[in-house]
């Protein structure tokens, strides 16, 4: 199974790819998340994996416009941990050290341990990226912050692990698919977006809307915004809640929900992650 994510080999999405499909898949690194929904529409992938919220930098705003654009499903959710690492190579050690590469957000993440190695930082493209452009180099006062996998697959030596600032620090990644999957486990959660008239800027809009789930005792776990395209501060509600579309109160909420909302989609319903 091909399974396409953004990225150089070794990103966390791989690693995170790997984690939900246990390794029994061939890993596709895309330059972009266009990409990514790309070739899972088109065939050329059979499923997906992108990054939607960090539990520290917030949401992927660019990956919910994407959902919105492309006809894919939602069939999975993994909550990874993310625990970044000090990367060189082999002959390196912390004392040779001068500058540190990785990606602007990795960076921001480990703000405290790089001021306390009192080194320069230099942003990259992106945290594996980093770890094989350092290993083209072959140089030795470097170092990249990435995954335990990107230091595995450029053959690179971990110079220190979890980094990290704060250690609360999880990814939750969706699996995108060209068709849903049922599911029958007890643990369920499923992802809508809908419009509300006026775009939803109406005085108490949005708190009816979201109000037909909390009649009915249906807890909503995230709920987003995003701009409509085709209208000026008019906006389009991305919203995930606890339940099967095929309960039956769940139905009776989107029915509900019908009532004041143009437009509805549903992403799928999927196993909720509950390892982390």
């Amino acid at each position: 199974m091909k399974v396409a994510f953004q990225g150089e080999r070794g990103a966390y999405s791989e690693a995170a790819a790997l984690s939900y499909f246990e390794r029994s898949i061939v890993s596709v690194p895309c330059h972009s998340f266009d990409n990514v929904f790309s070739k899972v529409s088109n065939g050329k992938c059979d499923k997906g994996i992108i990054p939607i919220e960090n539990s520290l930098a917030g949401s992927i705003h660019r990956n919910y416009d994407l959902l919105q654009r492309h006809q894919l499903s939602i069939v999975g959710e993994k909550i990874f941990r993310v625990k970044h690492c000090l990367i060189a190579n082999t002959t390196t050690h912390i004392k040779d050290i001068k500058k540190v590469i990785s990606h602007p957000q990795a960076l921001a993440q480990c703000e405290k341990y790089i001021d306390q190695l009192k080194i320069k930082r230099e942003a990259s493209y992106d945290t594996a990226g980093a770890v094989k452009l350092l290993s083209e180099s072959q140089s030795n006062d470097q170092a990249a912050i990435a995954s335990k996998l990107a230091a595995e697959l450029y053959h690179m030596k971990i110079l220190d692990e979890s980094i990290e600032d704060s250690k609360e620090n999880f990814t939750r990644f969706l699996i995108l698919s060209r068709k849903p999957k049922v599911v029958t486990n007890n643990s369920t959660k499923t992802s809508i977006a809908f419009t509300l008239d006026q775009g939803g800027t109406t005085p108490g809009s949005l708190f009816r809307a979201i109000g037909v789930f909390a009649m009915r005792d249906i807890n909503l776990t995230k709920i987003e915004s995003r701009p409509t395209p085709s209208k000026t501060f008019h906006y389009i509600f991305y919203l995930d809640f606890e339940g099967n579309i095929e309960d039956i109160k769940c139905k009776k909420a989107l029915d509900h929900l019908s009532e004041m909302a143009p437009d509805i989609r549903v992403f799928g319903t999927y196993k909720t992650d509950t390892t982390f």
